[in-house]
């Protein structure tokens, strides 16, 4: 009657058809998600946490409660109306006459609804078998009503109704008719005609009356919120559901048309109880609403109880609920309920039903949208366990039922809906970092595979360009115990690219019963998380370390993702330090140091891979077209300190972009040299070294026209857009001591036979490299001062000839030998681009 007298009929069924529309295809997600496996206490809350993961569920869960409590609150008032509309004292009147005797303001009647409310929480803490008893008989009550209000619309003669209507000096009293079925009755109730609710003194509205009128229609989920009392819940809850919302949406369009067609709208706006008036047998018809509320009040209840049991038991928010697993010895939750009815409780103070039925509706419809969204992911995640016996319904119908969850919460009220989405929000947030992991597995995790598979489909290796080029790199890892701070700057280097850390376990599964490394593989993982690194593992069984790392090179990565940097540790006869220990994140009193990984290896066990075959990966890179990087002493570099120290001038990055090694053939453009200054711009774009500075270091001799050079590297920076000051090095005194070595003494036959060919023949070969020019060389790098964080090298490449390697790796020892923390750099491909 509220409903079609406000509305008329017109909107009355344009309410019922968007209200079903969202219940319907609320009621398709439900199905399917309750075919799929098997249900616990919960209902929605179980559905939704085991399919989007804690966060969703647990925020979730807490709407879903706060929706049923506050319904029953609303269904408690609701009750409260009725009663006192039965048997309250007429307003004006002192004392009572015939049944009207109970008497009526805010306090008396918040005292009805707490003895009303007790009464639902005595059922309920019986448990679900006296409920379902209950609830039974309720029904068949509420059945047999409806027969005789349907009966009484054609059996009832017109009659006129007086209608008592609250007034601030007393009284005024009103008449309805009821005509019977007549057309000009029914033509006047179809427009709608919103008018003031008698209840609250609010004007009414499309939204505030699809509000009070969604409530009505919100018992869908009371079958699921009893999954855990139902012997076959994935059976019942399909067939339940759906006969109820067939059943009640052809009940409550039947209803709406025969009121309308003989009633008068000041009958059905000024009257909610005017069927008992009407009825052929009008007690019965007081005594359907009171039982229709009062199943509807304890349904809510228990339903909350059930949420709220299911949250404590699942331990998402700690010992906030944990009074709530208590339960009884049949395994009723009584804490639950208990405490479920204290919420209610206070609820009551807020007096009238129309007050708190617009937040009820917004609750329910924003469960029923993340139901929807629930089975909307499970669906679009396309995995091969969600195979629901019940297969009415589509992505289509899931998406149909959040958009209209979502616009009918902004059109009923945009603040109270906005209030909410805030409340889940953070909700989500407080889940995501303090509640512990779960077993349950994460939807999120479904949907970021399905579309990071279809990307990867979509990055074509073809589509390259050098624009977007950056560094995608592979750092072999023996030990993570000795390599943390390793691991932490190249973590740096990546910029936004791809990261992989790879490990070679030198054993053969023929001989193994089981691989190795798999039980390894959550130790690697948890020190991604711990360094608080954006990697990925790669780890590998091979007969030696040049073949894993080779193995690595060409099956690390995936399409367009694929590793193009090696990074090597140095290979020296420095013990190794264990850097984990010392490492934050393994400090605290609360972490320990993992111990998945063995201990460092003692300065006199001998080492897993030699000299000749640690030059030789290096080499195997090179023709694999992958740029190398090799790192020494990086275990020294103490990031932290570095870059908050507050000296002027800021920390330093030296960059020396020319071949030390080969003074005969120093250039600066290039694509090594290139290569080594994007990897040095590359560590200054990065967020923990953006206060430290680039230094280039130009080598120069006498009367090679040093400023020209200096101009040209210049203009080389500023078309790459690289901000770094260059400094001149002399280096004569150096390059002597080569061209020394190599053409012995002055005058004498070698240089005699260049002068008259009139062409310099340089040596390229590493064993024209003296170890006193290679101390020089490194004695002119160390005493560039102040000394920076880090340095960047050019790293030559290995000679062709295989027994020169020792050779060719003494000389990068001497190189680098008391530089602090330093990277040796060799490019293979052109990262740079002057181009828009």
């Amino acid at each position: 009657g509220f409903v079609v007298g406000h509305a008329g009929l017109y909107q009355a069924l344009a309410m019922f058809a968007v209200a079903y529309f969202i219940i319907g295809m609320t009621v398709l997600s439900v199905c399917a998600i309750a075919t799929n496996g098997a249900l616990d206490a919960g209902g929605a809350y179980y559905m939704i946490s085991r399919a989007l993961g804690p966060e969703f569920g647990g925020s979730i869960g807490i709407m879903f409660f706060l929706a049923n409590v506050c319904g029953s609150a609303l269904y408690v008032l609701g009750l409260v109306e009725a009663v006192v509309d039965s048997f309250g004292i007429p307003p004006g009147q002192e004392v009572g006459t015939g049944v009207h005797v109970l008497p009526q303001s805010y306090w008396y009647e918040l005292l009805y609804g707490t003895v009303l409310l007790a009464l639902c929480l005595l059922v309920c803490l019986v448990g679900a078998s006296i409920y379902a008893k209950a609830t039974f008989l309720i029904f068949l009550i509420v059945a047999a009503v409806l027969g005789t209000i349907l009966i009484s619309f054609f059996a009832t003669r017109p009659l006129k109704v007086p209608i008592h209507l609250p007034h601030f000096n007393g009284t005024e009293t009103d008449n309805g008719f009821f005509t019977g079925f007549s057309l000009n009755t029914l033509r006047d109730n179809l427009g709608g005609g919103y008018g003031v609710d008698y209840t609250t003194g609010q004007m009414m509205s499309f939204s505030s009356v699809f509000a009070v009128m969604f409530n009505g229609c919100t018992g869908i989920m009371a079958g699921s919120n009893m999954s855990g009392d139902l012997k076959r819940p994935s059976y019942s809850i399909p067939r339940g559901t759906i006969s109820a919302v067939l059943f009640t949406y052809l009940v409550y369009n039947l209803l709406a048309f025969l009121m309308c067609a003989t009633c008068n709208r000041i009958l059905l706006q000024k009257d909610y109880g005017f069927l008992r008036d009407i009825s052929i047998f009008p007690p019965l018809v007081t005594v359907g609403i009171y039982a229709a509320t009062l199943s509807a009040a304890m349904s809510n209840l228990i339903g909350a109880s059930r949420i709220l049991y299911a949250l404590a038991r699942d331990d998402l928010f700690g010992r906030a609920l944990a009074l709530a697993k208590k339960t009884s010895a049949s395994g009723n939750p009584v804490m639950a309920v208990i405490i479920s009815w204290l919420v209610v409780q206070v609820v009551l103070f807020s007096g009238k039903l129309n007050t708190i039925a617009s937040v009820v509706t917004i609750f329910f419809l924003l469960v029923y949208a993340t139901v929807n969204l629930a089975c909307l992911a499970l669906e679009w995640a396309s995995a091969p366990n969600f195979r629901p016996t019940f297969r009415y319904f589509t992505w289509h119908t899931c998406l149909l039922g959040i958009a209209g969850c979502c616009v009918m919460m902004f059109l009923i009220s945009p603040v109270s809906a906005s209030a909410s989405l805030g409340f889940l929000l953070l909700l989500l947030l407080a889940l995501h970092y303090l509640s512990p992991s779960s077993t349950w597995g994460y939807i999120s995790q479904a949907l970021i595979f399905h579309q990071v598979r279809k990307y990867l489909l979509m990055l074509d290796v073809r589509k390259d360009h050098v624009k977007f080029w950056r560094p995608q790199m592979l750092l072999m890892v023996q030990n993570p115990r000795g390599s943390a701070r390793l691991i932490d700057f190249v973590n740096d280097l990546k910029k936004s690219g791809l990261y992989v850390l790879g490990h070679v376990e030198l054993q053969d599964l023929d001989m193994l019963p089981s691989d190795p490394l798999q039980p390894q593989q959550d130790s690697w993982l948890s020190l991604v998380d711990k360094l608080n690194v954006k990697a990925f593992v790669s780890l590998t069984l091979a007969p030696s370390v040049r073949h894993g790392v080779r193995q690595l090179l060409f099956t690390s990565g995936l399409g367009g993702m694929r590793p193009n940097t090696l990074v090597l540790g140095f290979y020296d006869d420095e013990a190794p330090q264990d850097g984990l220990a010392r490492h934050p994140a393994f400090t605290s009193a609360r972490e320990e140091v993992p111990l998945g990984f063995p201990p460092l290896r003692a300065p006199t066990t001998p080492k897993l891979l030699s000299a000749r075959e640690y030059v030789g990966i290096v080499a195997d890179a090179l023709k694999m077209l992958r740029n190398v990087l090799l790192a020494r002493q990086l275990e020294s570099l103490d990031k932290a300190w570095e870059l908050r120290r507050a000296a002027s001038p800021p920390p330093t990055i030296h960059v020396w972009p020319v071949n030390l090694l080969r003074p005969d053939s120093a250039r600066y453009a290039d694509t090594c040299s290139l290569f080594l200054l994007q990897m040095a711009c590359v560590l200054n774009m990065a967020r923990a070294w953006r206060r430290a500075s680039l230094r280039l270091f130009l080598c120069v001799e006498a009367g090679t026209m040093p400023h020209a050079q200096e101009e040209k590297l210049r203009q080389l920076l500023k078309d790459l857009r690289i901000q770094a000051q260059i400094q001149l090095v002399p280096w004569d005194a150096i390059t002597r001591l080569h061209w020394q070595t190599c053409r012995g003494p002055p005058g004498g036959p070698a240089e005699e036979e260049e002068e008259e060919e009139g062409v310099v023949n340089f040596p390229t070969n590493t064993t024209q490299v003296s170890d006193e020019y290679v101390c020089a060389a490194n004695k002119l790098v160390l005493e560039q001062s102040p000394a920076p964080a880090v340095r960047f090298l050019y790293l030559p490449r290995p000679p062709a000839d295989t027994s020169l390697y020792p050779l060719y790796l003494h000389q990068l020892e001497l190189l680098t030998r008391g530089l602090g923390p330093t990277v040796l750099v060799h490019g293979v491909s052109a990262v740079t681009s002057t181009q828009l």
